[in-house]
């Protein structure tokens, strides 16, 4: 049941009544839970159902987003280990609208689902219901427990998986109250949400629970074995005080505590292209690798997106500062540490690379060889992996930022507010630049082309044009920029490179 009101569309959903409001012409549901508090005793536990309410709720509001340090990447924002709650933006609460659900990123210890730039109203307004997420982050959602402490703290690895299980399990029960059609949801996120849907692609509590997905910058590389995962474990319960036994003593310690013995753990173990925190083959939530589960067959049926842009690794360089040139024996030392295990040799891959780069300073092979290691090279095997069970449509995102007299370049997460289409958001201009010619119909044609995905599987669209499928012998790619075309097989000769070489 729903109905619009003067002060506010309301909604009846499982849990009671919902009052939301109204955002750039669409309604808004913010700050609903999904799952109770993990607090407590409940801290270290599977997401659990919400309690029923009474009268009617206020959902004008954004929840506290998920405990987590400060990052210069994010907007500070009230923080609460009560976070787990979600927000609705919809066209209509009497429609039939195709559902858009979005996992953010931030390298599995930061982000929210209410940051000013995946504001929905843009993508609910192309008609969409788009809805946003908050799930439990670093220390609180990803710490494999179960090999210190046995079968009672069996998935606490995956926490934050299951929280985003759940989220969507919300969306599957009450969606259609806001005008969603719950037999077509689309996941769709970005670096560590965009790794998120990698794993759910392969975690069977997820099936079923979503259609299509959209992995931006991010696939399935991102996962640890259990031994690594426990390193991790055992490295932050020393860092608390914390001895075998003693683990019931982690639901009793500070928030402020665990967030600082976390950032001491990332330090140590976290180096690399790796994360300290993220998901675990863990053999209870996630039962096997999700690339060799994709691989099999998991997936089958679930049409994807896979992308990523083409100078990845500038956003962290940048804002370490490592812009200097590199001399030509210590740019082959760095190639030799990524290549160590086998060909080709630290020399044959910088010719790879410079083939393309030609003169150009060092610091950008470096970026190409960290893009392709990090991110599009993992993109590449997913879409290798899923081609064989459903449709898959490859992207490369070339277009160059102008901020900081173009430092960022086409630096993660740089298609971002392309997507949501919300270029004017808080702080974008110190991210993308001033707009140019171009710029704003990029961003319209892109946003036009996620909603045309979740709306039919296709994301061919006005903007961009027709969009065919990924395949292995033509490779056919989407590269984006103001003037978006086609390409086979972008940077063959350094996909060729990694071709042989191990890895997800």
């Amino acid at each position: 049941m729903s109905a619009a009101h003067d002060d506010g569309p309301e909604v009846v959903i499982g849990p009671g009544r919902l009052r939301g409001t109204t955002d750039e012409g669409v309604l808004v549901f913010r700050g609903i839970p999904y799952a109770a508090p993990p607090v407590g005793t409940r801290r270290f536990r599977p997401p659990a159902p919400v309690a029923p309410w009474s009268g009617c709720r206020e959902a004008t509001e954004f929840s506290p987003v998920a405990p987590q340090n400060p990052s210069p990447l994010m907007a500070p924002a009230p923080q609460d280990e009560d976070c787990l709650a979600v927000n609705v933006w919809t066209p209509d609460l009497d429609g039939s609208a195709p559902v858009m659900v979005w996992i953010h990123g931030g390298g599995f210890t930061s982000g929210s689902g209410s940051a000013a730039l995946y504001r929905g109203a843009r993508l609910a307004r192309r008609g969409a219901v788009v809805v946003t997420l908050n799930y439990r982050l670093g220390v609180l959602g990803l710490t494999h427990l179960g090999g210190l402490g046995g079968d009672a703290w069996a998935g606490t690895g995956n926490l934050g998986l299951l929280d985003q299980v759940a989220a969507l399990e919300w969306v599957q029960a009450n969606i259609a109250a806001f005008g969603g059609d719950p037999d077509r949801i689309t996941v769709f996120g970005e670096s560590a949400g965009a790794m998120s849907i990698g794993a759910l692609l392969g975690l069977p509590a997820a099936a079923g629970l979503f259609g299509r997905a959209i992995l931006q910058s991010g696939a399935q590389a991102h996962v640890h074995e259990p031994e690594d995962a426990e390193i991790v474990a055992t490295e932050l319960c020393a860092a608390l005080g914390i001895g075998p036994g003693e683990l019931d003593r982690l639901r009793e310690v500070p928030v402020d505590r665990l967030l600082a013995a976390q950032a001491t753990v990332a330090a140590r173990v976290g180096g690399g292209p790796g994360l300290a925190f993220q998901p675990v083959v863990d053999g209870a939530v996630l039962p096997r690798h999700p690339a060799e589960a994709v691989a099999a067959g998991a997936a089958a049926g679930i049409p994807l997106v896979v992308g990523t842009t083409l100078e990845e690794t500038r956003l962290w360089t940048a804002m370490a500062g490592e812009t200097a040139e590199l001399a030509e024996e210590h740019l082959v030392a760095r190639l030799a540490r990524v290549l160590a295990d086998g060909a080709p040799s630290a020399h044959d891959a910088l010719a790879v690379y410079r083939r393309r780069l030609a003169d150009r300073p060092a610091s950008e092979v470096v970026t190409a060889l960290g893009t392709d290691q990090v991110f599009r090279i993992p993109a590449v095997r997913l879409l290798e992996r899923q081609a064989p069970h459903a449709p898959v449509r490859s992207y490369l995102f070339t277009h160059r930022s102008e901020a900081h007299g173009g430092l960022l370049g086409a630096c993660h997460a740089i298609e971002l507010p392309f997507v949501f289409d919300t270029l004017d958001a808080r702080g974008m201009r110190q991210f993308v630049g001033d707009a140019r010619p171009g710029t704003e119909a990029l961003a319209a044609a892109m946003a036009d082309a996620w909603v045309a995905f979740a709306r039919d599987g296709d994301p061919s669209s006005p903007g961009l044009g027709p969009w065919p499928a990924y395949d292995l012998d033509r490779r056919t790619t989407m590269v984006l920029d103001v003037a978006p075309r086609l390409e086979h097989d972008p940077l063959a000769d350094e996909r060729r490179l990694w071709a042989d070489r191990t890895g997800r």
